[in-house]
């Protein structure tokens, strides 16, 4: 699976509006999302991702790729490995808050017709 990386990012910059839907949209990925809450335990390399998040090279890599566009993840070089983390440490504060909602809503975001994960239907958008 082929990801653009220019898709994390929004199309106009010009306002704060566009600059916070670009950073929910770059988290809206699931594999993304898995990606930052395993980099919130500490830095890992892509192969190490792979490994935990059984996904394959090509996918991890891309998605990362895009992580490091958004400016959200970064890569330390060492040697012939890469390691990466998260870059600005408020992205814990927003996992966090993230998961405080989630657990205020109860399953109201699992259920919504748009974008839920239980309702079975495909998700647009």
């Amino acid at each position: 699976m082929a990801i653009d990386s220019d898709k994390c990012l929004a199309a106009g910059t010009g306002s704060s509006l566009d600059a916070a839907a670009a950073l929910f949209h770059s988290l809206s990925d699931g594999t993304r999302l898995a990606i930052v809450r395993r980099l919130a335990n500490g830095e890992a390399r892509v192969a190490d991702l792979v490994s935990e998040l059984g996904l394959a090279q090509s996918t991890v890599s891309a998605h990362v790729a895009c992580l490091r566009d958004c400016g959200l993840v970064q890569g330390r070089p060492e040697g012939r490995q890469v390691f990466y983390s998260l870059a600005p440490p408020e992205l814990l504060d927003l996992l966090s808050a993230a998961e405080t909602l989630l657990a205020a809503t109860g399953s109201a975001v699992s259920l919504c017709p748009n974008y839920g994960t239980d309702t079975g239907a495909e998700v647009t958008g």
